[in-house]
């Protein structure tokens, strides 16, 4: 369990404000830190990292000490286990993908663990290419698999699918979701992207100027809505539920969650990640799966 109760005096746009946070974070769990740039969110993961400082408080993980602002104790980032994974990849230009991945080893690691992740990454064709003969979304694996290499109690990522193209950001979701569940991983994710984080999280932390304003699971958060008329929008299945005879889709439409009902015939054309148009017909609902 992480026990966290920092306080950091931050500028943004707007002037001066302290982050403020406690939080508690369960093993395992997958949560998402969520609100507009400059809320603190990327400072609070980098002071869980050990890359920033805060002014006062402490960081608690399963009993040990991290950060204590009364006696000044720091534990040094590579001693944390925690894995920081970057918007910008941050790969070793010089070394290939494995030597990538070996770099990341903690000492006394068996080297087993590079040929686990390559085989499960998919990383076996490419292991002795250099990152700028990658794709992003190659880099963006190796990336991943560099910072599970560390074996990290703790996995931290900063937006690390936003620069890549819509069907690549959806593999590499499933990859994160899969690892994530695979090895157990205590898992924080900042992101602006409602439909990733409502599929990868389990629950969703909203700060707004430096401060915890909301927090639950991401349903809870972004609660489905829509309104009436005529009506053709373009949307995305974040998830298909049962509902008696009929099935629940819950849309990401623009920035807003829509939740509509979809016949059985509708939902069997439809899978999580599909891109959809939303239209009326007769004053109900229909979803149109775009090709």
């Amino acid at each position: 369990m992480i026990e966290l109760d920092i306080q950091k005096k931050l500028l943004s746009a707007q002037g001066e404000f302290n982050l403020d946070v406690q939080l508690r974070i369960e093993q395992g769990e997958f949560i998402t830190l969520f609100g507009e740039s400059g809320a603190g969110k990327t400072t609070l993961l980098r002071s869980l990292a050990g890359l920033v400082a805060p002014d006062g408080g402490s960081i608690r993980v399963n009993g040990d000490v991290w950060f204590d602002g009364k006696t000044g104790a720091t534990l040094p980032p590579q001693l944390r286990r925690a894995s920081y994974m970057f918007q910008d990849y941050a790969l070793f230009p010089n070394m290939s993908v494995r030597g990538n991945l070996e770099f990341a080893l903690r000492p006394g690691a068996k080297r087993q663990r590079i040929d686990e992740l390559i085989e499960m990454m998919g990383l076996g064709e490419m292991q002795q290419r250099k990152p700028d003969t990658l794709s992003g979304g190659q880099k963006q694996r190796v990336a991943l698999a560099r910072a599970l290499a560390a074996e990290p109690r703790l996995l931290l990522l900063d937006e690390p699918f936003s620069a890549l193209d819509h069907a690549t950001r959806v593999r590499l979701q499933d990859e994160v979701l899969r690892l994530q569940r695979h090895y157990g991983l205590t898992t924080v994710m900042v992101s602006h992207d409602i439909s990733e984080v409502y599929k990868l999280s389990q629950r969703v932390v909203v700060l707004e100027h430096g401060r915890i304003t909301q927090q639950g699971s991401p349903a809870e958060i972004f609660r489905a809505g829509s309104g009436s008329g005529k009506f053709s929008f373009a949307g995305e299945v974040l998830a298909i539920e049962t509902a008696d005879v009929v099935f629940a889709v819950t849309l990401l439409v623009g920035n807003q969650i829509v939740r509509v009902i979809a016949t059985a015939d509708e939902a069997a054309h439809l899978q999580q990640g599909d891109r959809v148009m939303l239209m009326s017909k007769a004053f109900n609902p229909v979803l149109v799966a775009v090709t």
